[in-house]
């Protein structure tokens, strides 16, 4: 059963909080982040991409990068940017996006969780991108981003939350340029924190939607941490990282697109009609064509859409990964005939959230690639059956929208 406990977040005063607030770091690569953070001082960037504060040829993974993490830190707390609670208690962070809203619970979360497979995962990890976040939490002495949690949904959990917004005004509340609103709350009642702490401990798992890298590495600082203490007595701050729980019925995933740079020495008709061996495939003509359910995808090529579904779903193994249709076009179609074996590493494929909609792959259908596949959503229901399965999704399976900030909360480890 889920472990969680209330915490003393480090966080910026509700003046600043839009200020502060940054989409992930993983989201950018470093000109993007300087771009975003450029005349804002108070960007939470300066934390958690601080190479945007070095030299531009200075290699990311520089002690120095880590080292500029925390001056920037201590800098933030000593201008006040960033205060901590006195008080532990939880905190509700609220998005609306386009009218929908996803309430969360920020909280911590037990390091042994993720050990004992309370905390599910569906993806692999990187090691280069496990070790670059393990030397800034251990150089920041805290957790700077959230980890992106969900769970089945309890109704008297989510009752107790609602009522809670309804009986107290948020502490932040503001819009990002992106038209998200955001807002929080302290929640800081004992009998409320406790409650909800008890809820959780009938909560049987819960489930890693985004922040797969970030996990893993707090997990592995509270390790280390408890290897360095011998006497430690399990309360302390390392054994917990952050993290927002998020209900799986409120949650939205959007698609993840793939494009590709070549057609593997095929011309387009001979392509086409290997594509046929496997699938149904009917010209559309230049209007985008957003797949409408499961088993059906989009292709754009030669300025021309297509639509696109399996002939025999029987082929199929019968596991949940298989049956997903980015496992699909993977098997049929980028490796099958196209030869990209490692999406993971192959440069011919590149990755393009939904977000960015479909004219993103006609443009770079334009400039830099050859085919784009534009794919129906996985659904929360897939990943959850995946990882309760212990399986592991197809990279850049999923794209949650809308992104937490980083930022509002922040969770010291040193007691």
């Amino acid at each position: 059963m889920a472990t969680i406990r209330p915490f003393a977040s480090i966080r910026p005063s509700a003046a600043l909080a839009p200020k502060v607030a940054a989409l992930p770091y993983d989201v950018y690569n470093r000109d993007e982040a300087a771009k975003a953070a450029e005349g804002n001082p108070y960007s939470f960037l300066h934390i958690d991409k601080p190479e945007i504060d070095l030299p531009d040829n200075m290699d990311p993974y520089d002690p120095a990068v880590y080292e500029k993490a925390k001056a920037n830190l201590d800098r933030f707390l000593q201008d006040e940017i960033l205060k901590k609670d006195e008080e532990p208690g939880y905190y509700i962070y609220a998005l609306t996006m386009e009218g929908r809203r996803q309430t969360g619970l920020v909280c911590c979360s037990l390091v042994d969780d993720y050990e004992k497979g309370i905390i599910k995962r569906h993806e692999l990890t990187r090691e280069d991108k496990e070790m670059d976040r393990i030397r800034h939490v251990d150089a920041c002495d805290a957790n700077t981003g959230p980890i992106f949690l969900t769970y089945r949904a309890i109704p008297s959990i989510q009752e107790k939350i609602d009522q809670w917004i309804v009986d107290h005004d948020p502490e932040n509340d503001f819009e990002t340029e992106d038209g998200i609103r955001h807002q929080v709350w302290l929640l800081n009642d004992p009998q409320v924190t406790e409650f909800l702490t008890r809820s959780f401990q009938q909560v049987p798992y819960t489930y890693i939607a985004d922040g797969h890298h970030r996990t893993a590495s707090a997990v592995k600082v509270g390790l280390q941490r408890r290897s360095e203490n011998p006497d430690h007595t399990g309360e302390e701050a390392y054994n917990y990282f952050l993290s927002v729980l998020f209900p799986d019925e409120q949650l939205k995933i959007l698609d993840y697109n793939r494009v590709v740079k070549d057609l593997n020495g095929m011309k387009t008709s001979e392509f086409i009609t290997a594509l046929r061996n496997h699938f149904h495939v009917h010209k559309v003509g230049p209007v985008p064509h957003r797949p409408s359910k499961k088993g059906e995808m989009g292709m754009y090529l030669d300025g021309n859409w297509y639509s696109m579904s399996l002939v025999d779903a029987v082929d199929l193994k019968d596991d949940p990964v298989s049956r997903l249709d980015v496992s699909i076009l993977q098997e049929f179609v980028l490796e099958g005939l196209l030869g990209i074996k490692d999406i993971r590493r192959d440069h011919r494929i590149d990755f393009i959230g939904g977000i960015r909609g479909l004219d993103e792959l006609e443009r770079r259908c334009q400039t830099d690639m050859k085919v784009a596949f534009a794919m129906f959503p996985t659904s929360i229901e897939e990943l959850m059956d995946i990882a309760d399965a212990g399986l592991l999704m197809p990279p850049k399976s999923t794209w949650f929208e809308p992104k937490l900030r980083s930022g509002l909360f922040i969770h010291s480890l040193v007691d």
